[in-house]
């Protein structure tokens, strides 16, 4: 067996990208900090009653388990953070007014979500609890564009959402658990003929809404069709009023709706949204609210936030050149010290000589060396290889 070989879909991170990712993770929680987003860091394990626990099923089958040696409990390495954020405010915290957090942290999945994927995602993301009102979704949705330009991407657009329709369509329906979740799975895929089978035994008028949710995608027409082609159910027209009310407050970004889009059905409970660029084919960020997550650990709060994959993200955001380094001789005499030490003050990084080196010191990452001339020290470029 190579002993140097990872798992599938598990991967090494090297010093260019590795650089790229610490300086944008920095980035992202400066400005988070400067919102009022207070860091936190939860445990990668948990015993997995608390882990799953108001996360539905979404969360379950991605999640790694295990026995703990000390208790003999099951333990589940965390899939997703936000559930342990969640617990956070409402068992720790325990705060009666708005708490914003955020986290940066590795996620572990049991299968990678796409063909080029990892399966150990680095998340980031923030999240704000206490406040019911379409605000608090404002403010998280226009962080997630500051996160997203701090970042060098380019949103092509953000599509909003609201669980409240499909949710008050399966009940209106009364739809089993089993059917609920077959239609849950074509909506999200868009599988129209899919759809109409499903859909055959279903009275009317939830058997022609069903059909007319994927319909109920684009710009603002998009909820005229669904004023125009939904029951007029007072959850519903609660549902659609929220989303215009938010498209209003947010017309300066490049907004849109999928009525069909239920990812998280079973984790969210409002407006939900989700972030998308030119340069890559799926979602590159999720979002929405989730109300009820904090009443699984006794203490409900209002909750909205979002979350993405800082690695996916830095590899399609702007890329910059590592900081070329300057070579200092294997001495501590006429000064050096001190002078080195003032040029890493300026943000200069320098590489002592070490003795017996084998290899070019461009392969270092040195473009500069310290040469002593007249006694002083001065900085000279590094003609060819070295």
């Amino acid at each position: 067996m190579r002993r140097w070989l990872l798992p599938e879909s598990i991967e090494d991170v090297l010093p260019p990208e590795a650089r790229r990712l610490e300086m944008l993770r920095r980035a992202l929680l400066d400005e988070f900090c400067l919102h009022g987003y207070e860091l936190v860091m939860p445990p990668l394990l948990e015993y997995i009653e608390s882990l799953l626990t108001g996360s539905g099923r979404d969360m379950d089958l991605r999640t790694f388990k295990l026995v703990d040696q000390l208790s003999g409990r099951t333990m589940g390495v965390r899939a997703d953070i936000t559930p342990q954020v969640a617990r956070i405010d409402a068992h720790l915290l325990n705060r009666k007014g708005v708490a914003r957090l955020c986290y940066c942290g590795s996620v572990l999945h049991t299968l990678p979500s796409g063909l080029t994927s990892t399966r150990e995602p680095l998340q980031i993301g923030a999240e704000l609890y206490g406040h019911a009102g379409i605000e608090a979704d404002v403010e998280v949705i226009r962080l997630l564009a500051q996160t997203l330009e701090i970042a060098g991407v380019k949103t092509s657009r953000i599509d909003l959402g609201h669980v409240s329709v499909f949710r008050a369509l399966s009940v209106r329906g009364g739809l089993d658990p089993e059917l609920e979740q077959e239609l849950f799975a074509v909506l999200q895929s868009k599988d129209i003929p899919d759809l109409r089978e499903l859909v055959n035994d279903i009275a009317e008028p939830v058997r022609s809404a069903l059909l007319a949710l994927p319909e109920c995608y684009g710009g603002p027409e998009a909820l005229e069709r669904a004023l125009k082609l939904l029951p007029g159910d007072a959850e519903i027209a609660q549902a659609v009023g929220d989303l215009g009310k938010l498209a209003n407050v947010l017309s300066d970004l490049p907004v849109s709706f999928d009525l069909a889009d239920l990812r998280g059905y079973h984790y969210h409970s409002g407006v939900v949204f989700a972030a998308y660029c030119a340069d890559h084919p799926g979602a590159i960020a999720l979002g929405g609210r989730y109300d009820k997550v904090g009443k699984a650990y006794g203490r409900g709060r209002p909750a909205t936030g979002f979350s993405m994959d800082l690695r996916e993200l830095s590899q399609l955001g702007a890329t910059s050149s590592a900081p070329r380094a300057i070579l200092a001789p294997s001495n501590d005499g006429d000064g050096l010290s001190d002078f080195v030490a003032s040029l890493r003050d300026k943000g200069e990084v320098v590489i002592e000589a070490l003795p017996g080196h084998e290899g070019t010191w461009a392969e270092a990452g040195c473009d500069r060396k310290l040469v002593l001339c007249a006694g002083k020290w001065t900085i000279q470029y590094i003609q060819g290889e070295a």
